[in-house]
C-alpha cells in the first residue's frame, strides 16, 4: 500500500472529527500520533494498516518590533493547513521570532518569542527542528512551511536547511508551492523523486527573496546617507551639543509623533569642547590629565551624563573615557557623520564596534555649527599614538626590574621614523645612558622609512640633557632671549617628496589625455564591417574604454588639486608671550627630577634627533592660557634651583613686537653649536648651529 494516499480507517476519522489535538482535543490523539510517528517505516507495506502522515510545522517572523508574531504565525500555520492533504496531521511546531538574515548557526536562540502570546503551541525553533529530524523516534516524516523564504532570506542557508532534512529522510513541503501525495515519503521512508520544474520555481523564489532584502538594504543606506547629508542627527546628541527637533515632512510618520533631530550649540558645554581639543592639540595632553584639569572647575565644565542602561550609570565627574569620546567625534568639526559605530545585536551574537574612519559617512558641508576645526580633529589622534605607553610622572615604572628612570623620556623622537626613543643604560665603562630607536622587523618591514633606517641607533642622555638645558637656560630663560628669537633666519622647508609626486601625476594625467585621444581617434575611423551585432559590440567597447579612461583621469586630478592646493595661511602668533616669562639664573642642571620634567612637559618639550647629521631639533611652545602655570613652574625653579657662579646682567633687552593672533607660538632649534667629542658608533651628538621657527598647524 502506498501511504502517499491512504484510505483512512473509521476510527481515524472519529478522531479527526474530534478536532485537531492542539486546538483542544483529546490527549489520546496525542498519544496516538507520537506512536505512529515512531512506527512510520513498518517491514511489511502491505500488512499495516493505513495511517495519517505526521507533519511538522516551521515558521518564523523576522521582526518584533515592526511586525505582528499574534498574527503572523497563526496566518502562517492556516495557510499551511489549508494546503496540506486530509490525511496530514501537524504534530509539531516550531517558529521562531527572528531576522532571516542570520547565519544558520545562529538561528533558533532568540528569546523575542516569550514576548508575545501567540495562540499557536511551539515545540522550539529552526534549531530544534533540525535536532529532533536527525533523531530516529522523531514525529514527523515531514516538514511545512508558508514559503521556502520563511526558513531564510539567504539562500544558501535555505538549501542547507533544506539538504540536512532530506538527508535525515524528511521532506520539506512550501504551502504556496501546491502540496500532493507525490510529494510525501512512501510507506518505506522513501522521499520522493525530486522534479526539475518545482525545483526550478523553488531556487527562483529563494533568489528573489534574497534580492528582495539586499535591494531593500541599499535603498535604505542610500536614505540614511541622504538624511546624514541633510545634516540630521541619529541618537544621543554629542556633549556640547543640543537638538532643536523639526515635524518629520512625511504626513503619516507626522502625525505618530515622529520628528527630524538638528544639533545646535550648547552654550554652557560647547566651550568646554572648544577647551578639550585647545589642550589637547596644543599640549599634548593625555585623556587622564584633561579629565583631571576639567574636574578642578565643574561649574565651568560640567560633566557629561550618559544615557543610562546596561552598565553605565552618571558618577559626576570627567573620566578617561568621556573624554575620548569627545576627541574621536567628528561631529564637532560642523560636519554631520553618520556610520562610525557597528550597535551590538545579542540576539544575534554581533558585538559592537568602532567602523574604521574610511566607512564613516561625512556630510559634504557644514551642517551644524563647529566647536573645532577639522585639522584640530585631525591632528588629536596623531598624539595619543605618539604617547601610547609613555607614563607622565617621574616615578619609576612598576616592573620589579626597574632601578632607574630617564629625564627626557617621551619626548626624544627619532627624525628618521617619527618614533619615540626609549631609555636603554649601557652597564660598561662609565655606564652612560642611551635613548635607542630599534625598529622590529616583523612590525615596521613594511614602512616606506624601513630600508633606510638604521637597524639599531643610539644616542647619549647626557649629550642631549646638556643640549636641553642649554637651550631652556639661554633662550626661554636667558636674558637675551628676545634678541636670540629675532635672529633666527628663515631656514628654507624641506622637500618631503611633494615635488616627485606632483611630477609622476602630472605625467600620469598627461597620458590619460593621449588615451582618451587615441580612443576618440579609433572611434572615428572605425570602418563599420556590415555586421551590426560586430559592429555595436566594438563601439561598446570603445565607449567603455573611454569612460574608464576618464575616471583614472578624473582621480589623478583630484590627487593633484589635493597636493597642490594652497596651504592656509599659519596662524598668526605672539612673541611677547616668551617676554612674560621670568629671567631664571638658576642651574638647570641642579633641578630634582620632578621639577625638571614638569618644565619639559610644561613647554612641551620635543626633542627630534637626526641620526645621520647627529642633530638635534628641540622644539618648545609656549601656550598663553597656561602662561601663568608656566611662570609658576618657573618660579619653583628659581627657588629651588643652586645659582650660577657667574652673576648675569638682570636687565631685560628689547623684545620683539606682538604680531597679534592668538596667544600661542612654537619655537623650534637646533642645539647650540658644539664640536663632535664623541664617534659616531658611541652615541656621541654633533651640531650644526642651525635655528628656524616652526608654527603650529
Amino acid at each position: 500500500m502506498d501511504r502517499r494516499a491512504p484510505r483512512p480507517r473509521p476510527p481515524v476519522d472519529t478522531l479527526a472529527a474530534a478536532g485537531d489535538p492542539f486546538d483542544g482535543g483529546p490527549e489520546e490523539v496525542l498519544s496516538y500520533l507520537h506512536g505512529v510517528a515512531i512506527a512510520n517505516q513498518p517491514t511489511d507495506a502491505e500488512a499495516g494498516p493505513p495511517v495519517m502522515v505526521p507533519v511538522a510545522f516551521a515558521a518564523r517572523v523576522s521582526d518584533k518590533d515592526n511586525q505582528d508574531p499574534t498574527l503572523s504565525i497563526p496566518r502562517q500555520l492556516s495557510r499551511c493547513r489549508q494546503a496540506l492533504p486530509d490525511y496530514c496531521v501537524i504534530v509539531a511546531f516550531f517558529w521562531d521570532v527572528e531576522s532571516g538574515r542570520l547565519d544558520l548557526d545562529q538561528r533558533g536562540h532568540s528569546d523575542a518569542h516569550e514576548q508575545f502570546d501567540v495562540p499557536v503551541p511551539r515545540d522550539g525553533g529552526i534549531a530544534d527542528l533540525l535536532d529532533e529530524a536527525r533523531q530516529p523516534a522523531r514525529r514527523f516524516v515531514a516538514v511545512v512551511c508558508e514559503s521556502v523564504d520563511r526558513l531564510s532570506r539567504i539562500t544558501q542557508v535555505g538549501t542547507t536547511i533544506e539538504a540536512s532534512l532530506e538527508h535525515c529522510g524528511v521532506a520539506l513541503l512550501a504551502a504556496d508551492e501546491g502540496i500532493t501525495a507525490a510529494d510525501l515519503p512512501n510507506a518505506s521512508g522513501t522521499l520522493a523523486r525530486k522534479r526539475a520544474t518545482p525545483i526550478l520555481t523553488r531556487r527562483v523564489k529563494q533568489a528573489i527573496a534574497e534580492w528582495y532584502v539586499l535591494d531593500m538594504l541599499e535603498k535604505s543606506w542610500g536614505g540614511l546617507m541622504e538624511h546624514t547629508e541633510q545634516g540630521y542627527n541619529i541618537g544621543k546628541p554629542p556633549y556640547g551639543y543640543q537638538v532643536i527637533t523639526e515635524s518629520h515632512p512625511v504626513p503619516a510618520k507626522a502625525a505618530l509623533g515622529k520628528v527630524k533631530r538638528r544639533l545646535v550649540r550648547d552654550p554652557v558645554r560647547g566651550p568646554a569642547v572648544t577647551q578639550i581639543y585647545t589642550w589637547r592639540v596644543v599640549e599634548h595632553l593625555s585623556y587622564d590629565q584633561i579629565a583631571e584639569r576639567l574636574n578642578l572647575d565643574p561649574d565651568r565644565y560640567p560633566p557629561p551624563e550618559p544615557i543610562l542602561g546596561r552598565g553605565r550609570r552618571a558618577i559626576g565627574a570627567w573620566t578617561k573615557g568621556s573624554v575620548r569620546d569627545v576627541l574621536c567625534n567628528p561631529k564637532y568639526t560642523g560636519h554631520m557623520v553618520y556610520n562610525r559605530r557597528k550597535n551590538p545585536r545579542r540576539d544575534r551574537g554581533v558585538p559592537g564596534k568602532v567602523n574604521a574612519p574610511a566607512e564613516w559617512i561625512w556630510s559634504s558641508r557644514p551642517t551644524h555649527e563647529p566647536l573645532t576645526t577639522k585639522t584640530q580633529f585631525l591632528a588629536g589622534t596623531p598624539i595619543g599614538k605618539s604617547n601610547r605607553g609613555s607614563r607622565t610622572s617621574d616615578r619609576p615604572n612598576r616592573h620589579p626590574a626597574t632601578t632607574r628612570t630617564y629625564r627626557l623620556r617621551s619626548h626624544v623622537i627619532c627624525e628618521l621614523c617619527g618614533r619615540r626613543l626609549y631609555g636603554k643604560t649601557r652597564r660598561v665603562g662609565d655606564g652612560y645612558s642611551y635613548y635607542a630607536c630599534e625598529p622590529v622587523p616583523a612590525h615596521h618591514a613594511g614602512k616606506p622609512w624601513y630600508p633606510t633606517h638604521p637597524k639599531s641607533l643610539w644616542v647619549r642622555e647626557d649629550k642631549l640633557l646638556d643640549a636641553v638645558r642649554g637651550f631652556f637656560t639661554r633662550r626661554i630663560f636667558g636674558p637675551n632671549r628676545g634678541a636670540l628669537l629675532l635672529a633666527i633666519p628663515d631656514e628654507p622647508e624641506a622637500d618631503d617628496g611633494t615635488t616627485a609626486r606632483v611630477t609622476a601625476l602630472r605625467s600620469k594625467i598627461k597620458e590619460m589625455e593621449r588615451q582618451q585621444a587615441n580612443v576618440v581617434k579609433e572611434l572615428r575611423e572605425y570602418t563599420p564591417i556590415g555586421d551590426e551585432d560586430i559592429d555595436q559590440q566594438w563601439r561598446s567597447q570603445l565607449r567603455d574604454s573611454f569612460a574608464e579612461i576618464t575616471t583614472q583621469r578624473k582621480d589623478l586630478e583630484a590627487q593633484l588639486a589635493g597636493i597642490t592646493a594652497k596651504p592656509p595661511a599659519p596662524t598668526p602668533s605672539d612673541p611677547a608671550l616668551l617676554d612674560r616669562l621670568p629671567i631664571v639664573h638658576a642651574d638647570l642642571g641642579g633641578l630634582p627630577e620632578d621639577l625638571e620634567r614638569e618644565l619639559f612637559d610644561g613647554f612641551q618639550l620635543q626633542v627630534r634627533y637626526h641620526q645621520p647629521t647627529r642633530r638635534v631639533t628641540l622644539r618648545v611652545t609656549i601656550d598663553g592660557q597656561a602662561i601663568h602655570r608656566l611662570t609658576a613652574t618657573s618660579q619653583a625653579i628659581m627657588n629651588r634651583a643652586p645659582a650660577p657662579t657667574t652673576p648675569t646682567n638682570t636687565k631685560r633687552p628689547p623684545v620683539a613686537a606682538a604680531t597679534g593672533g592668538p596667544e600661542v607660538f612654537s619655537l623650534a632649534v637646533s642645539a647650540p653649536g658644539r664640536i663632535r667629542t664623541c664617534a659616531p658608533a658611541s652615541g656621541g651628538l654633533g651640531v650644526t648651529g642651525i635655528w628656524k621657527w616652526c608654527w603650529p598647524v
